[in-house]
């Protein structure tokens, strides 16, 4: 297994994004505490360049790679943001990329990514299908396989999103953070125990991909069948690195249903002015799931990323906004 990355790597990291990343803004909303009942800091990794917070990993991983690896070019596999996470670091660097993507990703995300400059390959009905593939085009072609979770410098390299959250607000009582690979949530348990002890992190996935979740849960790696819509969520399988990070560190997991994901997106849309895609909506899903567990409390959720498809977006208007039923038109006197 790669080495498990620290907190000075993590604020390492920082110095080697600056200039290249702002911090993005945490806000809390009236309107959104209110419903929760309970104060709501949201981390808004969705206005990252590429929509989502794995662009910090990825710009961290070029920014540190000797010149001859670079040279080599990178293969790796995504459902989709660390896709695009890997493409804009590439074409900054000028570096060959090369995505295998599974088959039914959205288009949208395909388009992103080849927009980047990445050259993308569909292969594999999940991300494991993709996986083998890259794996496959990256000893053929000589380049460097890149694990979206078990590389030291994107774990180290979304760890500066923490800083930022911690160093705002170290009073917190607790952080929930989105889990596919488990990469962001590790970050935040090795930032948490450094600047803000006391405060609890807690993960949240699909429970129609729960590998992570049953990972963290069994002490060890297993693999479980991944159905959920949420792309940023789709793993079949625990990732080593994180797991590890994980372990020893992560207060609660938390599985919560697609559907309770989407009515956390339509809340952030009509409450917190947020479009945020599925798996950016998953740590707030987690606080309505839960609610008497986070009451009275000062709590983060990570939006982790805005990248919604198409459907996703008009699927926001087929149902009341959350926090209430739809109004009913009442009709004037006299009429």
């Amino acid at each position: 297994m790669e080495q498990t990355p620290t907190f000075d790597d993590i604020v390492a990291a920082r110095e080697l994004l600056a200039g290249r990343l702002p911090a993005t803004p945490m806000w809390s909303y009236p309107a959104l505490d209110a419903v929760i009942g309970a104060t709501v800091h949201v981390k808004h990794e969705n206005v990252q360049p590429v929509g989502a917070f794995k662009v910090r990993g990825g710009l961290t991983l070029l920014s540190g790679m000797p010149p001859e690896q670079r040279a080599r070019g990178l293969v790796t596999y995504s459902t989709g943001n660390h896709a695009q996470s890997m493409a804009y670091a590439c074409t900054a660097w000028g570096v060959p990329c090369t995505v295998v993507m599974p088959t039914a990703v959205s288009a949208t995300k395909v388009r992103a990514a080849r927009s980047l400059g990445a050259t993308v390959v569909l292969h594999g009905d999940d991300l494991g299908g993709s996986q083998e593939r890259a794996e496959k085009l990256a000893a053929d072609e000589d380049r460097l396989l890149v694990s979206p979770g078990d590389t030291p410098a994107l774990l180290a390299g979304v760890g500066t999103a923490y800083l930022e959250v911690f160093e705002a607000r170290p009073d917190l009582d607790a952080v929930v953070v989105p889990i596919g690979s488990g990469t962001g949530a590790a970050a935040a348990c090795l930032v948490a125990a450094e600047l803000a002890p006391n405060c609890r992190v807690i993960g949240v996935q699909s429970a129609e991909a729960p590998a992570a979740h049953d990972s963290w849960r069994a002490g060890t790696c297993v693999q479980r069948p991944n159905r959920t819509v949420v792309e940023g969520l789709a793993t079949g399988r625990g990732f080593a690195l994180p797991q590890g990070v994980l372990r020893t560190g992560l207060a609660d997991f938390h599985l919560v249903s697609d559907a309770e994901i989407a009515t956390a997106q339509r809340l952030l849309a009509s409450h917190a002015h947020t479009l945020a895609e599925g798996a950016g909506a998953a740590a707030l899903a987690a606080v309505l799931a839960h609610a008497e567990e986070f009451a009275g409390q000062r709590i983060a959720v990570m939006c982790s990323g805005g990248n919604a498809s198409a459907a996703e977006i008009a699927a926001l208007a087929d149902a009341p906004p959350a926090g209430g039923p739809a109004p009913t038109e009442t009709a004037p006197p006299g009429r």
